[in-house]
């Protein structure tokens, strides 16, 4: 054998060795690959596991709950005893058998406008002679006819409502006392209720309508000032509100004078209505407003826009004497108050009351301007008329319909400046 032959025989050993070993190897492998075969799926999973996840969209953001708007004040009224009404007995001459038809229709006469008038002189002293001829009566510029004219004295209904905020703690005890002197000049057939504010979450009635002057000045014992958030304006709209219902529809009632007497420094700081509703509900409502206001330890400097509390507050207080026929004071003295007191109950007592049946009868809710003039009576010194500056006619029931019973108003110019 030749030593080419060796050589070649001995390369192809070498190369059947390595096919060999290579195949064993590929064997090698494809065991292990049996024995663990989740190992790559691991290492993959590791890998995925690496990447940052994205957020469930099942996961919504809640939405944020809506806040529930700002519930009206209400008045805190104390509890009433529950009295049986006894039953009605039949009346001489009626078949106790006889019944009421649901049906029938019961006609009312509304459709006379009543006027509480106080008349002054240039010194603001009240004029308790004026003859029913000598009123001048115009809505809207038109001249009225007079139906009705009397100047009898009335009993009244009226409410004390009585500002306990705490910029009022230095005054309370001139207020107890001026509240005090009021009462004492009741008579017979008055009737008073006693109500406390501070904010609008906090206005109550100590003692509702009564002629009991005792009971009155019980109630006035629980009387504090506390903090909180003045509501003047919530004060005013739920005494006159509550005043304005007082008998409403009783015929023989509805004669009686209804009042209001403010005792505040007049800061309004957060009340729900604002002054446009307080003045539109006072112009459908026979409420007159007196107010006695404490407003002299306001802060008094104004900034170059705003007003000062001060002149805020004497502004909201004669717009509320104004705009109701009503007058509004400014002491400066425990001493003032009694006289304060006299010419209040006294304009109370002293008024005319003048009603005119419309000539406008259209129900359509406008506003009608009212004017009262005293006729020139020779070298009398000149007589003001003052009452309401007009009223809200009602809306419905057809143009031909009357408007229901209400107050006219003209501008005070009686109020005293602080």
């Amino acid at each position: 054998m030749t030593p080419r032959t060796v050589d070649l025989k001995s390369r192809r050993a070498r190369r059947g060795a390595s096919l060999w070993l290579a195949l064993g190897f590929v064997a090698a492998l494809a065991i292990l690959s049996f024995v663990h075969p989740t190992t790559h799926a691991q290492r993959t999973a590791a890998a995925t596991d690496s990447r940052p996840r994205r957020v469930s969209t099942t996961q919504q953001q809640q939405p944020r709950p809506t806040p529930a708007p700002t519930p009206a004040p209400q008045l805190q009224t104390p509890p009433v005893r529950a009295t049986p009404t006894p039953a009605a007995s039949p009346s001489a001459g009626e078949d106790p058998g006889q019944e009421v038809d649901p049906d029938e229709i019961v006609k009312v006469d509304t459709s006379l406008v009543n006027l509480n008038v106080r008349v002054i002189d240039r010194a603001n002293r009240p004029v308790n002679d004026v003859k029913q001829d000598e009123f001048k009566v115009f809505e809207d510029g038109v001249p009225q006819q007079i139906f009705s004219f009397t100047r009898a004295e009335v009993p009244i209904s009226y409410g004390l409502v009585v500002d306990n905020s705490g910029s009022m703690k230095t005054q309370l005890e001139k207020v107890i006392d001026a509240t005090r002197t009021i009462i004492d000049q009741n008579k017979t057939g008055d009737e008073t209720f006693l109500q406390r504010f501070v904010s609008s979450d906090e206005i109550s009635i100590l003692q509702d309508f009564t002629a009991n002057k005792e009971d009155l000045f019980d109630a006035m014992d629980k009387m504090h000032t506390e903090g909180g958030q003045t509501a003047v304006l919530d004060a005013v709209y739920l005494a006159a509100e509550h005043v304005g219902q007082h008998k409403k529809g009783d015929p023989l009632n509805d004669k009686r004078r209804r009042a209001l007497i403010l005792v505040t420094d007049g800061e309004d700081r957060s009340s729900y209505y604002k002054q446009a509703q307080l003045f539109d509900f006072l112009r459908e409502n026979d409420v007159q407003i007196y107010v006695i206001g404490f407003v002299n330890e306001l802060e008094t400097e104004r900034g170059i826009i705003r007003k000062s509390s001060k002149d805020k507050a004497v502004n909201l207080l004669n717009k509320l004497a104004t705009e109701t026929g009503g007058r509004a004071f400014y002491p400066t003295s425990l001493a003032e108050l009694p006289s304060i007191a006299d010419e209040i109950t006294r304009d109370l007592r002293t008024q005319y009351v003048v009603s005119y049946s419309p000539t406008n009868k259209r129900r359509d809710g406008t506003f009608r301007k009212v004017n009262v003039r005293i006729e020139d009576a020779g070298k009398r010194d000149k007589r003001i008329a003052i009452t309401r500056p007009g009223y809200t006619a009602p809306r419905g029931g057809g143009d031909n319909a009357a408007p229901a019973a209400a107050p006219a108003r003209t501008n005070s110019t009686s109020s005293k400046q602080p």
